[in-house]
């Protein structure tokens, strides 16, 4: 299965896998990191002032296989590796909004989302937003553990400010701006010019900061299409043995105009 899928990606003309995230590590591509010989960068202590903080149940995260604060999993030192090749490729065109995609629901993009995202905040010289822009199931704090009353949702509807929605989950460096109220109508909301701003203005008010993007499935809505229009760049997960190539061929083609960074084998074998 996994080899259709490569050809799929090669027929598209997709860029190359990244990594494997799953059973079996498959062998990875090297890339210089941008910082490279430029010396140690100064350690990010963010403060927060007015986010709301939390402290999330590392047992909960743990059944939920929120594994990249677990020292002992293996999956662990696969998300460290996804994570330094996302961002050296994400350096290389300028990117610090990224949009995590997938085909179809249930294919691992929600989780891959939010290990990425405290993969990413355990680094010395950043932080990290994690938003939840699958406003029509937003799941991100049912994953982390944490009650949520309104979210992105309600700023889309005018209806809350920012500040007052973003939450730390007790995770250093990690702030999360959880989805809210689930809405049948959410591609209008997604993109219209106020998300667009919203977009502009989380990209760049921290110099230190990256953001990572959950939304909703490629082939089941518009969202993730509308949304690709204000993000920096994309990346794609497949999970081997349930995408299918057809599928894949399809979502690839819709994200033709996005600068993918690469392509995530979930649960491969091989």
């Amino acid at each position: 299965m996994i080899n259709k899928i490569k050809e799929a990606l090669e027929k598209v003309g997709a860029v190359e896998a990244l990594s494997v995230a799953g059973e079996k590590t498959s062998p990875v591509s090297e890339t210089r990191s941008a910082n490279e010989g430029r010396g140690p960068r100064k350690a990010v202590n963010p403060s927060y002032s007015r986010t709301r903080t939390l402290q999330v149940d590392p047992r909960w995260l743990r059944r939920n296989r929120i594994v990249s604060l677990s020292k002992n999993d293996p999956i662990r030192d696969q998300m460290r590796i996804l994570h330094t090749q996302v961002l050296n490729r994400m350096q290389e065109i300028g990117a610090r909004t990224l949009m995590v995609a997938s085909a179809n629901p249930g294919e691992g993009k929600t989780l891959t989302s939010i290990n990425l995202a405290i993969s990413l905040s355990q680094k010395l010289d950043q932080t990290v937003l994690l938003v939840d822009a699958d406003l029509r199931k937003p799941t991100v704090h049912q994953y982390l553990g944490f009650p949520v009353d309104a979210g992105l949702s309600e700023y889309l509807l005018g209806q809350a400010d920012i500040p007052d929605l973003l939450v730390n989950p007790g995770i250093e460096k990690l702030v999360v701006l959880p989805g809210g109220t689930p809405l049948p109508n959410s591609s209008e909301l997604l993109g219209a010019p106020a998300m667009e701003a919203l977009l502009s203005e989380m990209r760049d008010r921290y110099e230190d900061r990256v953001v990572v993007i959950d939304t909703a499935s490629l082939l089941t809505c518009a969202d993730p299409l509308v949304m690709s229009r204000f993000v920096d760049a994309v990346l794609l997960v497949v999970e081997c043995e349930r995408t299918s190539a057809r599928d894949l061929e399809k979502a690839m083609e819709l994200l033709k105009d996005s600068k993918i960074v690469g392509t995530v084998f979930n649960k491969a074998k091989e």
